[in-house]
């Protein structure tokens, strides 16, 4: 073992440490930076950058090829890339915009920036397209000039080299034509049907563009161009007629608006049925997010105030009928389409919206245009609200039902557990929070509805070699079995869920070394112990900022306060205000040392308010449990302390510590 040890010393030397140039970090992490499933995500990069050249008002028409050899070409006819060498990488734009990480025209947003609104916001999109492609070929019409570039695995194999156009000079455009690599997917084929809704989708939120798609493989050849938008669209996927006239509307930010950026606001189209599929999809500056997010809870926000208010001043509401958001969308079909500014993401794949002040713009134009529609049409809206109030009706029935099981088996509750008012599982929250002033601050930014709050002292004991039938000898874990209304159970037992009081079992803890020393410490427990709440999307891990930076009011760009997980997603956010010409000496960065430093209304909005936290759910992936359970064995075991030293030892440079 020694001799070994000393090996791993001689190899660790000067020559060890790698630095990753160009578009290599894409190679070797592309899970980072795109869904690796399939290709659809990288064509999708390409799909996106024409669709903002629409966008900005520069483009009609986008037309994707999927050909026979296995490549794919998009093109369009906007503007067309810059062909001229870049003042300060010294070579030419094309070969920027497809070798350069965070390179690209989105970066300056503000008057005069070439993209407004956009969905590219980091410069990555298509660099990723190129680093994951055997081949990728580029050609611009621009300037009277036909120019083609061509890379193979990232690199430039054929310069920029131009040629008189055979189009007029006014046919301006890009085609971009990618061989994906197979060997960073699952699987190398592009889902059919995903990719032919991407396209209609896309002709739905631009007015007026032609979006064509070839397959040279199966001869298929679609067209779309909805002249009805959004309504048109949505009414088309739907297989069940909808009981009232669809809600359709939008609102934009005008030049003068104290709230928001000019442009800012959202379009949509919302309805009801009884019965049927419901189809719900929301777009942001055109970027489908499958994951919803912070625009889709503007959209519910205002159509339920909006209805509240219309169901109190007609007297419509029924005694013992408490509503909440979710009755009002529990059959509602919707298309959203939003535009924000400065959209912020979870991840580099932009499947949910995190901006939390989308919920407010959102929610601020589709208020009164509810309550419009609402005085404008009063018998659909009486309709409306009789079909909301069913549903819930219903929920309050099953949720009666469920109290009625609990009742036989009361436990008393531990003292310190803050509990919810709703006894409906489905919406309930146990957050388990590290350290008592935390938990303070916690119950002051729940909403006591339904989320509850049970502090923790200190570590939770490591239960991973404790006998069963010994865990209630440790108060915590006690509480904690008690609180959630499950007794202790191995993953071949059959514990009875049906006295489990809460929907969401969430560990909140600190952003810090510590922090993560107890979910890992929660982890074990629950993993070992109560193993089904985990098979059946019960527990989750509340993902915590460890940085806040304030961003002053500059122009008509209001104060910001923007949450950074990590340094890594700090630098970033520096980077981004740096690009957008913020001051340096003007920007206010704050380290939380703990949640507990957090105010009320810090905690809220990161940690707690369904629509702007990050919560994660715990769950075994594609992972084997015999696997995990020999991995987690290594690392919590106490006779495990030599093989955790040696997985430390191969594996710990793959991680940043917290020191």
């Amino acid at each position: 073992m020694a001799e070994e040890i000393n090996k791993t010393n001689q190899d660790y030397s000067e020559s060890s440490i790698r630095v990753l140039k160009g578009l290599e970090p894409v190679k070797q992490r592309p899970g980072m930076y795109t869904l690796t499933d399939n290709p659809l995500h990288i064509i999708q990069e390409v799909i996106d950058n024409a669709s903002d050249e629409v966008l900005a008002g520069f483009g009609t028409k986008i037309i994707l090829t999927q050909h026979a050899d296995g490549s794919v070409s998009v093109e369009d006819d906007g503007r067309g890339i810059p062909i001229g060498i870049h003042p300060e990488e010294k070579c030419s734009v094309v070969e920027v915009v497809f070798t350069r990480l965070h390179a690209g025209g989105k970066f300056n947003k503000t008057s005069g920036g070439a993209y407004s609104f956009s969905g590219g916001l980091h410069g990555v999109g298509v660099s990723v397209t190129n680093a994951l492609s055997d081949k990728l070929e580029v050609t611009v019409w621009r300037e009277g000039l036909e120019s083609t570039i061509v890379f193979e695995n990232g690199y430039v194999v054929q310069s920029l080299v131009s040629v008189k156009s055979p189009r007029l000079k006014k046919e301006t455009g890009t085609r971009v034509r990618c061989w994906p690599n197979p060997k960073y997917f699952d699987s190398a084929k592009i889902p059919t049907e995903a990719l032919v809704r991407l396209l209609r989708s896309k002709a739905v939120l631009l007015p007026g563009c032609e979006v064509v798609y070839n397959n040279e493989e199966k001869d298929i050849h679609q067209r779309w161009k909805y002249n009805g938008g959004l309504r048109e669209y949505l009414l088309e996927q739907l297989d069940q007629p909808p009981e009232i006239r669809p809600f359709e509307a939008e609102g934009f930010a005008a030049d003068d608006d104290e709230n928001f950026s000019a442009g800012e606001g959202a379009s949509w189209v919302v309805v009801w049925t009884e019965e049927g599929r419901l189809e719900r999809e929301s777009f942001v500056n055109l970027i489908p997010t499958p994951q919803g997010g912070t625009h889709e809870a503007g959209l519910k926000d205002g159509i339920f105030q909006a209805l509240k208010s219309f169901i109190e001043q007609h007297g419509l509401s029924q005694k013992g009928v408490k509503l909440i958001g979710d009755d009002i969308f529990t059959r509602a079909s919707f298309v959203l389409n939003a535009k924000v500014l400065d959209p912020q993401f979870q991840g580099q794949v932009k499947e949910k919206l995190i901006s939390r002040d989308a919920l407010k713009l959102v929610s601020a134009f589709v208020r009164p245009q509810m309550e419009f529609w609402l005085n404008s049409h009063i018998e659909d809206g009486k309709k409306l609200a009789e079909l909301v109030i069913k549903q819930a009706q219903v929920r309050q029935k099953s949720v009666t039902k469920v109290a009625k099981r609990k009742g036989s088996s009361v436990a008393v509750l531990p003292g310190k557990l803050t509990d919810c008012l709703s006894e409906d599982i489905s919406r309930n929250e146990l957050f388990l929070v590290e350290g008592d002033s935390a938990g303070g601050s916690a119950k002051k930014a729940r909403d006591k509805e339904f989320q509850a709050i049970l502090p923790l002292r200190g570590k939770v004991l490591n239960t991973w070699e404790v006998d069963r039938n010994l865990l209630f000898g440790n108060k915590e874990i006690h509480d904690i079995s008690v609180a959630i209304g499950v007794d202790p159970h191995g993953p071949d037992d059959n514990p009875n869920l049906s006295s489990l009081r809460y929907g969401k079992i969430c560990f909140m803890a600190d952003a810090d070394v510590d922090g993560s020393h107890i979910e890992v410490l929660l982890t074990a427990l629950f993993y070992k112990h109560f193993p089904k709440l985990i098979d059946e999307g019960h527990v989750y891990i509340a993902v915590s900022p460890l940085f806040k930076v304030i961003v002053p009011k500059i122009g008509r760009q209001k104060e910001r306060r923007i949450y950074c997980l990590d340094e890594a997603e700090l630098n970033k956010t520096l980077e981004k205000l740096k690009k957008e010409k913020v001051p340096e000496s003007k920007i206010e960065i704050s380290r939380f040392k703990g949640l507990g430093e957090m105010n009320e209304k810090e905690l809220k909005e990161t940690s707690l308010d369904p629509e702007t936290r990050r919560l994660l759910p715990l769950s075994l992936g594609g992972i084997s449990r015999e696997l995990t359970t020999s991995a987690m064995n290594i690392l919590m075991a106490a006779k495990e302390a030599e093989s955790r030293r040696r997985w430390i030892e191969r594996h710990g440079d793959q991680f940043e510590p917290d020191i």
